[in-house]
């Protein structure tokens, strides 16, 4: 079952973050910064934490512009 862009969870974002070599820049109250490269471009990502909520649709749209990894090897993961 594909979830879209629903039900991603802080440490799902995270842990996809982290297999694409993005590490833990700082963090600045509930959100986590990520920084890493992806096709040799330079990038911060800003993770909201909101314990084991759901993160919104919306802000995953922003995570995944952010990190420049395309929609679709995000949906696939």
């Amino acid at each position: 079952m594909l979830r879209g862009l629903h039900n991603w969870t802080f440490i799902e974002v995270t842990k996809f973050l982290k297999d694409r070599h993005f590490i833990l820049n700082h963090i600045e109250g509930s959100h986590y910064l990520y920084i890493g490269s992806h096709k040799k471009i330079f990038r911060q990502v800003c993770v909201p934490f909101h314990g084991s909520k759901s993160i919104h649709p919306k802000t995953m749209k922003s995570v995944i512009s952010q990190s420049g990894i395309s929609k679709e090897d995000w949906l696939n993961w």
